[in-house]
C-alpha cells in the first residue's frame, strides 16, 4: 500500500549520517515538524541537523490527508469537555497563526494549495447534539463557524458546522521545499540514520545511532510519538490507525473537505491531479493492536466509497498511524519536567500540519528566547497539562493526574482539600495509621520521595518509578518528629517490635 503523496515524492535525497559530529541542536525526524523547527532555526543563527530513520516525509506526513484546517472534526469540543474556553481559545489562535505561517510559506515556494470549506458532518440523528457542541464551542473560541443543513454529497448525513476559507495541499510538496531551503542555508540532513538512544555526557547529548554518535548541546525529538523511553508518554499518548484511499470517480463528487464527527469516520477531500481529479476518502480508524481484522477496516473504506459513488475504482490505498493525547492538548516542551536539553514535540491527534508548525514555533522560541505571542502560550498550557493539573472548568476540576506522575509526586489539586478534612476527622496520627492499615504509600514532590510504603517493596517500588520517569532514585521521607525521637520508621514496624499478644 503506497499512499499518493509517496508515488511522486520529490524530496531531495540526502546520506547517511557522518559519525563524529558536534552541532548545537539536533532535530529528530523529518516531518512537517522537524523541517520547520530547522528552519526556524537555522534563521536565528543556531546550528542544526536533521536526522530522519527513513525518507523526509515518508512517515506520517506522508500518508495525511493534507488538510490544513481550523474545523478538526471535533477537537474544540472534546478540548472544552477537560479545559476552560482560554484555553481552547489558546489552541485554535495558535493553530490559526500556524496556519498563517505555512499559507505564506506555499505562496512564497510556489506550492500549490487550494482553497476550500471545511465540514464536520454528522451520519445520523444521534450525532447532532455532537455538532450543536463543536459549533458553540468554536464560536466561543472566534471561529466563524455555521451550522448546515443542505450538504450537495451523495451519501446520508443530518447537518453540518461549517468554516469557509479552509486549505488543503500535497503536503510532500512542503516537504521538498523545505528540504531545499535547508539546504540551501547548509543545514546538513542525514536519512536513513535510526536513533536508537541518547546519553548525558557533562552539558551535551550525545545521540546514538546505526551510523555512529552525534553530540549536541540540546535534542529536539519531533518523531511521532517520543523514542525514548522516559516521561511515560507510553501512558499519555493513544496510538491510532486509520485507512484511506484515492479513487478514480466517473463525474463530479463534492468539492469540500469533510469529516464525520460520529464513527465509524469517514473523511473525504478532493485531490487534483495531471491526470485528473481524484477522490480521498479515509476513516475506519481503530486503536493500534485493538483489532485482529485490519484488513477489514480497509476494505470497508472502499466498500463504502463504492456504494456512495458508483464506479469508483482505487488507485491508492494506505495507512497511517497518529498518536491522540489523553488530556486532549499537544505535549510540546521538555521531555522531562527538570531537563530542558531533550524537548519533544508529539500528541496531535491526526491535525499535525498545523499543530506541527504551532509546535515547532514554539520549541524555537523556547530555545531562542523569544517565543511567539500565541505560540508561547500553547507551550504553556501544555506544559501545565503535562505537569498533571488541569483548569478549572465550571467550578469542577474536569482533568485527573495519570497514575504514572502521580508515582513522581505530582498531585492533583482537588484532592487536597478532602484529605486534610480527613485527616481531620482522624485526629492526630491518623492519616499514617490509616495508611498503614491499607499498605499504601504517598509520594512527595520535591523531592520525590515515600511515607508510609512497607520496607519490604519500597525499593522495587521506586526503581520501578525512576525507570519508566527517568527520575533519580527517591529517597524515604520521615516525619521530623519520629526521626527526632528515634523511634520506629514506620507504624507497622512499631506493630512489629511489641511483644506477641498471650
Amino acid at each position: 500500500m503506497t499512499s499518493i503523496w509517496l508515488h511522486d515524492a520529490r524530496p531531495p535525497t540526502f546520506p547517511p549520517l557522518d559519525p563524529g559530529r558536534r552541532i548545537d541542536t539536533a532535530v529528530v525526524g523529518g516531518g512537517i515538524t522537524g523541517l520547520v523547527t530547522a528552519l526556524l532555526l537555522a534563521e536565528e543563527g543556531i546550528e542544526v541537523a536533521v536526522l530522519e530513520a527513513d525518507r523526509l516525509g515518508g512517515v506520517t506526513t506522508g500518508h495525511t490527508t493534507g488538510k490544513i484546517s481550523l474545523l478538526q472534526a471535533t477537537r474544540a469540543s472534546r478540548i472544552r469537555t477537560v479545559h476552560d474556553d482560554r484555553v481552547l481559545r489558546a489552541y485554535l489562535d495558535a493553530n490559526r497563526e500556524a496556519k498563517q505561517w505555512l499559507l505564506r510559506y506555499c505562496a512564497d515556494h510556489d506550492i500549490p494549495v487550494q482553497t476550500a470549506p471545511a465540514y464536520t458532518y454528522a451520519q445520523t440523528e444521534r450525532a447532532v447534539p455532537i455538532l450543536r457542541a463543536e459549533l458553540e464551542a468554536t464560536r466561543k473560541a472566534g471561529l466563524p463557524t455555521e451550522f448546515v443543513t443542505d450538504l450537495d454529497v451523495p451519501f446520508p448525513h443530518c447537518g453540518a458546522v461549517r468554516l469557509d476559507g479552509q486549505a488543503q495541499f500535497d503536503a510532500m510538496d512542503a516537504i521538498a521545499a523545505l528540504a531545499r531551503d535547508l539546504a540551501a542555508r547548509g543545514v546538513p540532513v542525514f536519512e536513513h540514520t535510526r536513533v536508537r538512544g541518547l546519553r548525558r555526557e557533562g552539558d551535551r547529548q550525545t545521540l546514538d545511532t546505526e551510523h555512529g554518535d552525534l553530540s549536541a548541546h540540546t535534542v529536539v525529538l519531533a518523531t511521532g510519538t517520543p523514542i525514548l523511553d522516559r516521561g511515560g508518554f507510553f501512558a499519555r499518548l493513544e496510538p491510532q490507525r486509520s485507512y484511506a484511499a484515492a479513487f478514480t470517480v466517473p463525474g463530479d463528487f463534492p468539492t469540500g473537505m469533510y469529516i464525520s464527527a460520529d464513527a465509524p469516520v469517514r473523511t473525504l477531500r478532493p485531490i487534483p491531479t495531471d491526470r485528473g481529479d481524484l477522490l480521498l476518502v479515509g476513516g475506519t480508524g481503530h486503536g493500534v493492536g485493538r483489532t485482529e481484522r485490519a484488513r477489514a477496516h480497509a476494505d470497508d473504506v472502499v466498500r463504502w466509497t463504492q456504494r456512495h459513488f458508483p464506479g469508483a475504482e482505487p488507485v491508492f490505498r494506505w495507512s497511517a498511524q497518529d498518536y491522540h493525547p489523553i488530556a486532549e492538548l499537544p505535549y510540546v516542551g521538555p521531555l522531562l519536567p527538570w531537563n530542558d536539553r531533550v524537548l519533544v514535540a508529539t500528541g496531535f491527534a491526526k491535525w499535525g500540519l498545523t499543530n506541527g508548525v504551532a509546535a515547532a514555533r514554539a520549541l524555537v522560541g523556547r530555545l531562542t528566547g523569544k517565543p511567539p505571542h500565541l505560540g508561547g502560550h500553547l507551550r504553556q498550557l501544555a506544559a501545565a497539562r503535562a505537569r498533571g493539573c488541569a483548569d478549572r472548568h465550571e467550578g469542577q476540576w474536569r482533568c485527573r493526574t495519570p497514575a504514572f506522575l502521580r508515582l513522581a509526586g505530582f498531585r492533583h489539586p482537588r484532592r487536597a482539600a478532602p484529605r486534610r478534612a480527613a485527616r481531620r476527622r482522624r485526629g492526630p496520627g491518623g492519616a499514617q495509621r490509616a495508611r498503614a492499615r491499607r499498605g499504601v504509600h504517598r509520594l512527595r514532590r520535591h523531592p520525590p520521595g515515600v511515607r508510609g510504603l512497607p520496607a519490604s517493596g519500597r525499593h522495587s517500588h521506586l526503581e520501578r518509578c525512576r525507570d519508566v520517569l527517568g527520575l533519580p532514585a527517591a529517597r524515604v521521607a520521615l516525619p521530623a518528629r519520629r526521626r527526632a525521637a528515634g523511634g520506629p520508621r514506620h507504624p507497622l514496624a512499631a506493630r512489629r517490635r511489641r511483644a506477641p499478644r498471650p
